[in-house]
């Protein structure tokens, strides 16, 4: 049965929410109100192609260790550019693009929140791809052609440092002189190893004068001279991964220590097949954004699950699968294409998904995953973001199967919110108040970001919003009637939710 409040503008939506808990003031960002809000996510009217088994395997490529720091400093707003889509059947990651050396060369990295490392093939490189099937051409840095590049040696400072949480690898037999060396495993048992090398990033800095400077720093990254696995295939290559966790190798946390930018980055990944986006090391400061404070002293951007609503119901869930532990917890992560529950957490989550679909829409399990059986002619008009948790899967006759796209994290106790969830809204990353941000947003439009001088300036694709002002566009598209009467399903954070 239909409840009477899906037929309104709020059918189908999926909220993140996150409350109030006692504590909260002391995690939150001090002097700034708590208030209870919540975090919109609805479904789009995703494409049909890739299996889901596929998308999962391939998220699994991307789930690997890391471990961070923090450090401290302000400056300006450093801005790179957006490419790439969350549309999992079409890209199914983002990616910016960094230039390096001397004479610059410009290379395309994965943005990844779930590690800590800028790597980029090297040459020579064993199993490295040499073309991408998205359409971009392949680089290699070569540390040897570059003026201003220098190699990282056991005896350095940072190589100890990076040692001591793992990131680095010297053998006890090298030498002071020997190249600080990595080795990244992941979890299908691809992986990449290379060396450290110092040398200089070129980027855009937006300053306070309301205008782009050419900026420059000399920072450490890793010179990737092997990968292996899915590392090698062609369809989806890029040039290295861009990581942009906490520890002190990541690039947010040097140019932070140079007094380049600030401790704080924000992202808004456009859902649309198109893709593309915002990505700044600074703090975009749009209205109606919200914060929860993040999980301290923890390898991953962790946020405080506490349980899983739907249509208004807490679900039966053991609040204890979500505690934060090496073992648990609630990670958001842009590396991952889907949404990842904890397995204790998924048959709950699915049932009641099933149960609020319309008895016109036939329920099936198709290899392994909940799915949906609808009619593809007609529908209702809706306002639709890309945060979504339903794929098409295909489509026979006039049927359309739809997919749950939050997938069950077998065998672990740990829920993954990747680009299914982050897409079409606006996230801050506060490390200098231990906190996340997030909002709605079309991120086709201009963003207002905090800059070294306290004003508030920068809009994507390279044009500036002056007065501060923006505007937002709505997407709208044809979702069956039945598939609409999926109605708000929250997940729950402790901790509090602040406003700026």
């Amino acid at each position: 049965m239909r409840p009477p409040e899906v037929a309104v503008a709020v059918a189908a939506a999926v909220a993140v929410a996150a409350l109030l808990a006692p504590w909260a003031a002391a995690a939150a960002a001090a002097s700034v109100p708590l208030l209870p809000a919540a975090l919109a996510l609805q479904r789009a009217v995703p494409h049909k192609g890739v299996a889901l088994e596929e998308l999962r395997r391939r998220d699994w490529v991307r789930h690997r260790s890391s471990r961070r720091g923090l450090l401290g400093g302000v400056a300006g707003v450093v801005d790179f550019p957006v490419e790439g889509s969350a549309n999992p059947f079409m890209v199914g990651l983002y990616f910016t693009h960094v230039k390096l050396g001397n004479p610059a060369k410009e290379f395309f990295v994965q943005i990844d929140t779930g590690s800590d490392i800028l790597w980029v093939t090297c040459s020579p490189c064993t199993g490295c791809p040499t073309s991408s099937g998205l359409n971009i051409q392949l680089e290699s840095f070569s540390p040897d052609t570059s003026s201003t590049s220098s190699r990282i040696t056991c005896s350095d400072d940072r190589c100890t440092a990076a040692l001591q949480t793992g990131e680095a690898v010297c053998q006890t037999s090298d030498s002071s002189s020997s190249p600080c060396g990595y080795t990244f495993t992941y979890g299908d048992g691809s992986g990449t190893s290379g060396y450290y090398v110092s040398d200089t990033m070129y980027f855009d800095t937006v300053m306070g004068n309301e205008q782009t400077a050419n900026s420059s720093a000399s920072i450490v990254f890793g010179c990737s001279n092997s990968q292996s696995g899915d590392l090698t295939k062609a369809d989806r290559a890029v040039d290295g991964i861009f990581g942009f966790g906490q520890h002190q190798l990541s690039v947010i946390s040097q140019l932070n220590s140079l007094g380049v930018s600030p401790r704080v980055f924000s992202h808004c990944l456009k859902g649309s097949d198109n893709g593309g986006g915002i990505l700044v090391l600074g703090e975009i400061v749009e209205p109606g954004l919200v914060y929860t404070p993040l999980v301290p002293s923890q390898p991953h951007y962790n946020l405080y699950l506490e349980s899983i609503a739907v249509n208004g119901q807490k679900l039966p869930i053991d609040s204890s699968l979500f505690t934060t532990s090496n073992t648990q917890g609630t990670i958001v992560d842009s590396g991952t294409t889907l949404a990842y529950l904890a397995d204790g957490a998924y048959d709950p989550f699915v049932t009641a998904i099933a149960g609020a679909v319309s008895p016109s829409v036939r329920s099936l399990v198709s290899k392994g995953n909940q799915c949906f059986l609808t009619s593809s002619r007609g529908g209702v008009a809706m306002t639709v973001k890309p945060e979504n948790y339903l794929l098409q899967q295909a489509s026979v006759d006039n049927n359309v199967l739809w997919c749950i796209g939050w997938q069950r994290n077998q065998g672990q106790e740990i829920t993954i919110l990747g680009d299914l969830v982050l897409k079409d809204k606006i996230f801050v990353y506060d490390l200098a108040n231990m906190r996340m941000g997030w909002a709605d947003y079309d991120c086709s439009m201009p963003v207002n970001v905090t800059t070294s001088s306290g004003k508030n300036q920068y809009v994507n694709t390279g044009q500036y919003d002056v007065n501060g002002s923006t505007r937002r566009a709505s997407y709208k598209s044809l979702i069956p009637a039945g598939i609409a009467a999926m109605v708000v399903h929250m997940l729950v954070f402790g901790g509090g939710v602040s406003r700026r």
